[in-house]
């Protein structure tokens, strides 16, 4: 029976169900090593942080909610072949190759290898029984994706909550210590490195997987209207991020507080396991243990239910939960090479199509106010796609000799990492020349208008 739109509670759901599929164990690493090593300059650093690791997969929600949840339907106005390409690109990495086997593995290492005896191979066995375990449970919750927002947005979201209040509320409490100083990253430029710090959520590129997951689940509540549906998007997209905001900020003042208590860590995953453990004892690390586990559960069903829906369109004589299941079995392989050695596959791949994702995400925002021409879209994905290019060879420990040395003189904010700015916003500016002249002479041509 079709609706005309959802009640508040329903809608609430929703946004739960996004909170979760976004919130897995990445993002509750970063914000805590951020709050140690910013230490003073936490709260501007904070800010960097909220704008790209919450600010910009926000937009990537709207962005997809106005396309039908069909990335392709923003890529394509680079090329139709590009869009295509670019989108299963972009699935692979972000699922089977990577988001989905990281989930798992995370999850173990943190949720299970402390309770491990030391003289154990953790990489051994135990990794493959545990994700044979989590990717079944995954496997069995994303076959029937109806129930998708009960049993997240009611059940698995609420538990997470209850389990990351407990650590907030007893590092308010009991206060471990004072902010320290910022270290040397931190020093000059809090906002910035913050900034840069949110890519590593990589949640932007899980916003345009996730529309799907999000649309999907409004239709099977009886909504049809597109118009609807996109309203239900964004205002599930502002309760997910009001979500993410306040866990940040809470993780980040927990890191930036602990110093005192536990010493400065190496990375995120040692200062909640150390907090956790002085504010709770022994009981600390069973608690920090099920909130991983939560987190990662929540968004491996998230993203295997996303890929399986989107190969399943790209792929329509393989039904959806073939390839659930081929997901599944895939990602448990792909899990068992390691966390290690999976990022350092991974990361350069990433490193060259995130800022391919933000591009073609803001261009889409300044359609809707302004006509954009193909030859911005054009310019705009050629320039940032060379810098982020080069971007991931250095990140893949391949040489580019002369190149780097001459982005490093000119380009910039290259050393930053954000080196593609610049150039994508002049090539984006020198495409609207050129599109406007083109159609200025050919009026009729309506090719090189995009929509």
């Amino acid at each position: 029976m079709n609706k005309k739109t959802l009640t508040k509670r329903e809608v609430f759901a929703i946004g739960l169900m996004l909170f979760a599929l976004f919130f897995g164990a990445g993002n509750m690493i970063f914000p805590p090593a951020l709050g140690q090593e910013a230490g003073t300059n936490m709260w501007s650093a904070t800010v960097g942080f909220l704008i790209t690791g919450v600010g910009l997969p926000l937009m990537g929600v709207i962005a997809i909610s106005k396309t039908n949840g069909d990335f392709t339907g923003i890529a394509k106005r680079v090329h139709p072949f590009f869009g295509i390409l670019f989108t299963i690109i972009l699935y692979l990495a972000i699922g089977p190759f990577f988001g989905i086997p990281r989930t798992g593995t995370v999850a173990f290492e943190i949720g299970l290898t402390p309770f491990l005896s030391s003289d154990i191979n953790p990489t051994g066995i135990p990794l493959l029984l545990y994700t044979i375990v989590f990717f079944g449970v995954t496997l069995w919750l994303a076959l029937n994706p109806t129930k998708i927002v009960d049993r997240i947005g009611k059940i698995l979201t609420p538990l997470l909550l209850a389990v990351l209040s407990l650590l907030v509320i007893k590092s308010l409490l009991t206060p471990m210590g004072d902010f320290q100083s910022p270290e040397q990253k931190y020093l000059d430029s809090p906002f910035t490195k913050g900034f840069i710090d949110g890519y590593l959520t990589m949640d932007t590129i899980a916003a345009l997987v996730f529309g799907i997951v999000i649309i999907t689940a409004i239709r099977e509540k009886g909504i049809e209207s597109e118009k609807v549906i996109a309203s239900i998007c964004i205002k599930a997209g502002i309760i997910a991020a009001i979500g993410l905001v306040l866990v940040y900020v809470a993780l980040a003042y927990i890191g930036a507080s602990s110093i005192e208590a536990i010493g400065l860590k190496d990375n995120g995953g040692a200062v909640l396991t150390s907090v956790a453990t002085y504010l709770f004892g022994p009981l600390g690390t069973v608690i920090l243990g099920l909130a991983i586990t939560f987190a990662c559960l929540t968004t491996s069903i998230g993203l295997t239910t996303a890929c399986g829906k989107f190969f399943a369109k790209i792929f329509p004589s393989v039904s959806y939960k073939t390839f659930v299941v081929v997901l599944t079995l895939f990602s448990t392989v792909i899990a068992n090479v390691g966390l290690t050695q999976l990022i350092q596959i991974s990361v350069p791949i990433l490193v060259f199509i995130y800022p391919i994702a933000i591009i073609l995400i803001v261009l889409s925002f300044m359609d809707r106010g302004a006509t954009l021409y193909q030859e911005v879209y054009v310019g705009a994905v050629i320039a940032g796609g060379v810098v982020s290019l080069m971007d991931a060879l250095k990140e893949a420990a391949i040489p580019i000799g002369t190149i780097d040395t001459l982005f490093k003189a000119y380009l910039p904010l290259y050393s930053q990492g954000i080196g593609w700015v610049i150039p994508t916003v002049v090539a984006a500016i020198i495409g609207y020349i050129i599109g406007t002249i083109r159609h200025s002479n050919h009026p009729n041509n309506q090719s090189k208008k995009v929509s």
